[in-house]
């Protein structure tokens, strides 16, 4: 037992060092995180000030109704899974991943950490969209606890997406922005994210069914205005659990091949 506990130690250490380092440097450069930060509440506001507009409702009804798809729709995409893209494909032009080779440090470690790196992200994003939504007089009588589940599943559903993507498909920074506008927008389009469900087609409604993203904001929309979501949220679980277990599976395959050259 104490020997167990011990390792449970070395690995939380591990990971809390790997997490560090990556939110140490994006804290030095600050750029970045700061514009993580323009990003969600620049376009809540608009999707605010739109939905306001079309539908004739007041500003905090239209906040309310917009911040959930603005949160896990936009922003979590482009600061996990974006994020988690460069992070990787970052260490490998760095040379980084055959300096920690040599060290002590586990690869389920450094998985982990930059998991923990980008969920600290994407919840200070969350806590920065629903203050502002909040303060500017928007309610959400769901369930917050729920809320915050669906949340935390689609960081993991990004995440784990953006180190399949960084690991198979990314070989250098300069096509990071390419591949995740090409897997992205479009799915960010049909989930909802810019642009509420309810006017889709019926054929849009359907090809929705098969995008994680639709799920996440109708999940996170239905909980947050006290409505079920069982179906949405049962299809995040297993996805993102998909997702986090191939995202692994394709860092250990990358790290094979990169201890090869």
């Amino acid at each position: 037992m104490a020997y167990l506990l011990a390792q449970i130690a070395n690995y939380q250490r591990e990971i809390m060092a790997v997490a560090q380092r990556i939110l140490l440097e994006l804290l030095r450069r600050r750029r970045s995180l700061i514009f993580w930060a323009i990003f969600p509440t620049l376009l809540l506001f608009l999707n605010g000030a739109i939905t306001a507009e079309r539908a004739q409702l007041e500003r905090a009804e239209a906040l309310a109704v917009v911040a959930p798809p603005t949160l896990v729709g936009a922003a979590l995409f482009f600061s996990c899974l974006g994020g988690s893209v460069a992070t990787v494909v970052a260490e490998r032009e760095q040379n980084t991943l055959k300096r920690l080779f040599l060290s002590p440090l586990r690869g389920v470690s450094y998985f982990l950490g930059i998991v923990v790196a980008h969920s600290a992200i994407g919840v200070g994003q969350g806590l920065l969209v629903f203050a502002i939504a909040l303060a500017l007089g928007a309610t959400f009588p769901g369930s917050w606890p729920l809320a915050i589940i669906i949340i935390l599943l689609s960081i993991l559903t990004y995440v784990g997406v953006g180190f399949i993507l960084g690991t198979q498909f990314a070989r250098r920074t300069e096509d990071v922005n390419a591949l995740v506008a090409a897997f992205g927008v479009p799915l960010l389009i049909l989930g909802g994210a810019f642009m509420p469900t309810a006017i889709f087609p019926d054929s849009l409604i359907r090809l929705a069914q098969f995008n994680p993203i639709f799920h996440m904001t109708e999940a996170l929309t239905l909980t947050l205005a006290g409505e079920a979501a069982n179906h949405h949220i049962s299809f995040l679980g297993i996805f993102a659990l998909a997702m986090v277990i191939t995202g692994w599976l394709s860092y250990r395959r990358m790290v094979r091949l990169e201890r090869t050259l």
